[in-house]
């Protein structure tokens, strides 16, 4: 593995704890919904995407997979339905979990990622991988669970109560698009470099470790608060 692929794995695994930290329920988030109208739902909202590094490394780990600009935007796309479904409809219904758990399984997406790009299901199984497609969709509801989780830990009231969560779900929309705006244009530009395929392996074989770790992460936060 080359030194370039070394310092960018490096950083990856820097930022992680960065994220873990970030990826939370503050009180000045509170404060802005609370002094703010819709507008301040959107902003938390592309705020709370743009530090869900375990929502970002899984996106990255799809794009990994694709070839040109058409197949990104129908996986994405069907990423978002996904996740819109299930955070506004848990949300607007009620529907709660343990934000442990349900992180615990988006951490397994981002290791189901990194597992299917390094052929893991053909080495270790024999077998060829389930339909990309329809994983993507499926992960994308447990990511909107997992943002419903986080939403439902405000007091956003009873006024306009939908109208406040499809504009947190819009800004989440905005924040993934701004994330992810960078990460295809690293990975489409180093394609082309011949270091790529040793980039590749790292970086997916960082979402296995990072998947792993986010897992134990957020089991030891379900039973230290249990």
């Amino acid at each position: 593995m080359g030194g370039p692929t070394r310092r960018h794995l490096l950083t990856l695994c820097l930022l992680l704890p960065l994220g873990l930290l970030a990826h939370g329920v503050t009180d000045a988030d509170q404060e802005i919904l609370r002094s703010g109208g819709l507008l301040a739902y959107i902003l938390v909202g592309a705020k709370h995407m743009l530090t869900g590094y375990d929502h970002l490394l899984f996106l990255a780990g799809v794009i990994f997979y694709l070839s040109g600009l058409r197949d990104i935007v129908r996986f994405i796309t069907v990423f978002t339905l996904g996740h819109s479904i299930t955070l506004i409809g848990a949300t607007y219904l009620g529907i709660t979990a343990d934000e442990h758990l349900v992180d615990a399984v988006i951490a397994l997406s981002v290791l189901y990622k990194g597992f299917e790009n390094l052929e893991g299901f053909k080495k270790w199984f024999g077998v060829s991988s389930p339909n990309l497609l329809l994983m993507v969709f499926v992960f994308g509801l447990i990511h909107g669970f997992g943002l419903a989780t986080r939403l439902q830990s405000f007091e956003i009231g009873t006024s306009g109560f939908l109208a406040k969560i499809i504009s947190f779900n819009v800004g989440v929309e905005l924040g993934q698009v701004l994330a992810l705006i960078p990460i295809v244009f690293v990975i489409t530009r180093w394609k082309s470099k011949s270091s790529y395929p040793a980039f590749y392996r790292a970086a997916n074989v960082y979402l296995v470790i990072a998947g792993v770790g986010l897992f134990v992460y957020q089991l030891v936060g379900y039973f230290g608060n249990s």
